[in-house]
């Protein structure tokens, strides 16, 4: 039991930090969007030839980020639904997989999250690497670019 509950902290913890990185990555694109958008807004007036096409490009780079923006929000619904109090006995959303080479969250693309100097790659549920272990438990194994991964604890 003690295991499962160390396993669970550990999970709990993985989705903490992969919120606050959405989070900052979210608040990055919302300034940058404003930024834009108070660009566009402050070269009114004089020369209006000059700066229309100023203008615009800001506007498209104000849309730019306001896309990427919506991106994050659904990204972090994502995230929503995982369970923190909830062990996996399979791979799937909100799995935390232990394999000889390297460590998984499975959740959103959020790149190496680091807890307590031990790595783990945040994946998608949409990524390759997650389809090629979907379903796996402990024990099993599974190929991934010409290479066996064995799986030693999925929580």
């Amino acid at each position: 039991m003690e295991i499962l509950t160390q396993e669970l902290e550990t999970k709990k913890r993985l989705l903490q930090e992969s919120n606050k990185l959405l989070n900052a990555q979210i608040s990055a694109a919302k300034a940058a969007m404003d930024e834009a958008q108070e660009s566009a807004n402050d070269h009114q007036g004089a020369m209006e030839d000059k700066f229309e096409s100023y203008r615009e490009n800001c506007h498209i780079q104000r849309d730019m980020y306001a896309r990427q923006l919506d991106e994050l929000i659904t990204t972090r619904s994502v995230l929503s639904r995982i369970n923190a109090t909830k062990a996996n006995h399979d791979v799937s959303l909100g799995a935390v997989v232990h394999t000889e080479l390297q460590n998984y969250f499975i959740g959103v693309s959020l790149g190496e999250i680091k807890l307590d100097g031990e790595s783990y790659f945040a994946i998608s549920g949409m990524s390759p690497l997650f389809k090629a272990m979907v379903g796996k438990s402990s024990g099993e194994t599974f190929e991934f670019r010409d290479k066996s991964y064995k799986i030693l604890q999925v929580s």
